[in-house]
């Protein structure tokens, strides 16, 4: 099966919650998602993202930490003794002012999850009930998800009964979306830059998996302990060992060598500010480190409009070829920003350069 990135699954996702809201009628005819990955892809992460965006509810459960018992309910005998009534879980949403209208629940970790928890999940995720107790509301759109058995995770292979009623998606680490994720979500920018200079580092199970190895989880952990070291001032051998516990130590040494160079390229904010002349250095990943800390910086102030001319300043001593990529940088990062950088009165000049190198 095709891998796809997790921007396109984001968007898949969007397009199947908006088919269920639009013919809610129709909610047991949506089929539910199965998104199958390797682990630290970001695929429970990206879920609870569109969630956020979409100010709907959120219910994660965990398969594999779960017993049947939590998913079917709690067999009470009655009073009386002539039956057994069943509690269902709170958890579940209910179609009253408690719960919000819409919203995703996810079974992570499906497939670490025995048999006997997958059975028990076979009616709530095919049928949206457990039988006449209870029902999945309308607007409520059911997702599983789960690593594959070549992962090398705990992954056990799913019935065929199941895998028939989902719509499968497989995803995998893409560098390109990964950045522009990263772009909006304060990644620090010596961590963008160093993916943009190495993207095959982005993810890698080549090395030694009882350790640390690169992916999009353990990359998003490298940015904060990066961001806490310049914060505290950590000595950098600690830092080096914190690195390698996330990353492996061949990727953690690559990744250390990146900030040494990216350390001794201009200082960007005084280079925005016109304060200093505007360089550019000759090696290319001391390039990708400035691209990236260009936008940083512009982030970091109230009012960046105040900075175009030391921007175009900057911009403009960089090859044909980065012009792109950097004002596409801007246009993820800074909301607004780039129409300001296409009224500028220099604006044509880079346009011209960046058409003259198509």
């Amino acid at each position: 099966m095709k891998n796809t990135s997790i921007k396109k699954a984001k968007q898949l996702l969007q397009h199947q919650l908006n088919i269920l809201w639009g013919n809610p009628e129709k909610s047991g005819m949506v089929p539910p998602l199965m998104i199958w990955g390797p682990p630290g892809v970001g695929k429970s992460t990206f879920i609870r993202d569109l969630c956020e965006e979409n100010d709907i509810g959120f219910i994660d459960v965990r398969l594999a930490q779960r017993e049947p018992v939590d998913i079917r309910g709690l067999p009470v005998p009655r009073d009386d003794r002539s039956g057994i009534d069943w509690i269902v879980s709170s958890e579940w949403p209910r179609n009253d002012d408690q719960t919000p209208e819409k919203g995703i629940i996810l079974f992570d970790e499906i497939t670490a999850a025995d048999s006997s928890l997958q059975v028990a999940a076979y009616e709530f995720i095919l049928d949206r009930r457990l039988g006449q107790l209870y029902k999945v509301p309308d607007g409520w759109y059911i997702v599983a998800a789960g690593n594959r058995t070549s992962d090398g995770a705990v992954a056990r292979t799913m019935s065929s009964a199941l895998a028939n009623r989902f719509c499968h998606l497989e995803v995998g680490a893409n560098s390109t979306s990964w950045i522009e994720w990263a772009l909006i979500n304060k990644i620090d920018p010596n961590v963008i830059g160093f993916i943009r200079y190495m993207p095959q580092r982005l993810f890698s199970m080549e090395g030694n998996r009882e350790r640390g190895w690169p992916s999009p989880r353990s990359w998003e952990r490298v940015s904060l302990e990066v961001q806490a070291a310049k914060e505290h001032d950590l000595d950098k051998s600690i830092l080096q060992l914190i690195i390698e516990g996330l990353l492996g130590e061949g990727v953690a040494m690559e990744f250390m060598g990146f900030i040494e160079w990216a350390d001794k390229t201009p200082d960007i904010a005084r280079m925005l500010r016109r304060e200093i002349k505007a360089k550019v250095p000759k090696r290319s990943d001391q390039r990708f480190a400035m691209a990236s800390a260009l936008v940083y910086h512009l982030k970091q102030v109230n009012s960046p409009e105040e900075l175009l001319d030391g921007l175009f300043d900057v911009i403009i001593e960089f090859p044909n070829d980065w012009l792109q990529l950097i004002l596409h940088d801007i246009d993820i990062s800074l909301s607004g920003f780039i129409e300001l950088c296409y009224e500028h009165p220099r604006f044509n000049e880079i346009a011209n350069r960046i058409t003259h190198s198509l």
